[in-house]
């Protein structure tokens, strides 16, 4: 069977609100944070529907047992922020996740090659083989932040298909780029716009993520 790259935008108007809120110029660096932390949970709780493995139970309720399905707490969940602006959407995620475990990893991407390379590791050097990640990275635009992190992770045992990628928006450079090396994986994302410009940068997009959430 041929793998193919599934990539979701979820139609949840919360979703299309935040979005909106976060692509508009004139939203402060305060309001730009609170979309990004809103697009961050909305966009994990999609995520994680019917990839979170489960497991069931009888319980008693106050006046008779009953049948109870709960979130396997055996299967190791993990979090991936991108750092810098990955941190925008943690709150989010992690709001949700509370009891995944959370590994930065820092990629910056060189402005003449577009190239992303690794400033900051802290990923473990072997995964349980059953761990869900979700890496939560806003932007994917040229691909190379989140294939850098996909090696990163597959190399540790990561299976890509276990894994889910949250981003605010994504561009058909990046998806093309990963549909390629990782067909297994699944992207959930608000948007998917049209093009890049020539520094990179996805258009309409939101321009720099990072610097709006920190105000820089």
């Amino acid at each position: 069977m041929t793998l193919q790259l599934r990539v979701y935008v979820p139609p949840h108007p919360l979703i299309k609100h935040w979005l909106g809120v976060a692509r508009d110029a004139s939203t402060p660096s305060a309001l730009f944070r609170s979309a990004i932390t809103e697009l961050g949970r909305w966009l994990t709780y999609e995520a994680i529907r019917e990839w979170l493995p489960t497991t069931d139970m009888t319980i008693e309720t106050p006046l008779a047992p009953c049948p109870a399905t709960f979130i396997n707490p055996e299967v190791p969940v993990v979090v991936v922020p991108i750092l810098r602006a990955g941190l925008g959407l943690l709150d989010g995620a992690q709001a949700l996740l509370p009891l995944a475990s959370i590994y930065h990893l820092g990629l910056v991407r060189n402005e003449e090659t577009l190239e992303a390379s690794c400033y900051l590791n802290k990923l473990p050097d072997q995964f349980n083989p059953e761990t869900r990640v979700l890496i939560v990275d806003p932007m994917l635009a040229t691909g190379g932040s989140s294939v850098c992190a996909m090696e990163e992770l597959t190399k540790r045992g990561i299976d890509p298909a276990l894994v889910r990628i949250v981003a605010v928006v994504a561009a058909p450079p990046a998806l093309q780029k990963l549909g390629t090396a990782y067909p297994s994986l699944t992207i959930y994302t608000a948007g998917i716009d049209e093009t890049l410009n020539d520094r990179g940068f996805i258009v309409p997009g939101l321009g720099d993520a990072g610097d709006r959430i920190f105000g820089t």
